[in-house]
Formats: C-alpha cells, structure tokens, sequence
C-alpha cells in the first residue's frame, strides 16, 4: 500500500485548504492535484468513487452548485457514466477537497473526516 498522500485540491476553497493545513499539521506533505486545472479523466474518478465508497457519482458532486441544476443532472434517468462524464467536463461540479492514501479516499467535510487516512 502506498503512504503517499494526494489531495484534490481548490485553493479557492477554504474547506480544502483547512484540510490541506491539517495535513501538514499531522506532518504529511501531501502531492497537490489542481483538479479545476488537471481534471481527472473518467476512469480516475470512477476509482475515486470506489475508494470513497459511494454507490453513485451523485455522492461526488456538488448537488447545490448552479451547474447542476443548468444541466439537469438530478435526473433520474441519467446513467453513472453519464453523471462522470459531466464532472469530467465540468471537474467544478467535484465535491472537494478529496484526499487520497492507498486504496482509501475521504472528502474533507470537514477536514477532521481525513484523519482517519493517516491513522
């Protein structure tokens, strides 16, 4: 299992950089993905899902975001790859910040919730 941490990170955000000042604070130096500049292709957040456990992409997304509701993806009839495929167009619509060690992840809301990576 590898000890190296990545966070997907928005410096905009200021859940995501609480969550990045408490893993230097726990002595990780985590490798940073810009994920707005470098989004993650399909399979990537595919794999993201699975390591956060989610049984749907609905679980990633940033629900309350005004993109959301402009490309109607509350609905139902909206397959998975679908719903990926629109946070991989639109990586503002990824829930952040997600931290990644091994094959875990957790999202940083709040920041404590990553903690349990480290332990």
């Amino acid at each position: 299992m590898s000890s190296t941490v990545t966070i997907y990170h928005n410096p905009r955000c200021s859940k995501s950089r609480e969550t990045l000042t408490l893993l230097k604070e726990n002595g990780v130096e985590p490798e940073i993905v810009l994920y707005l500049e470098t989004p993650p292709d399909a399979a990537t957040i595919s794999k993201l899902l699975n390591m956060l456990e989610f049984e749907s992409a609905r679980s990633l997304m940033r629900q309350k975001e005004d993109l959301y509701k402009t490309l109607n993806l509350g609905d139902a009839s909206l397959s998975e790859a679908q719903l990926v495929q629109a946070m991989v167009e639109n990586p503002k619509l990824i829930e952040r910040p997600i931290v990644v060690k091994g094959d875990k992840a957790r999202i940083g809301r709040p920041p404590e919730q990553v903690l349990e990576l480290l332990a």
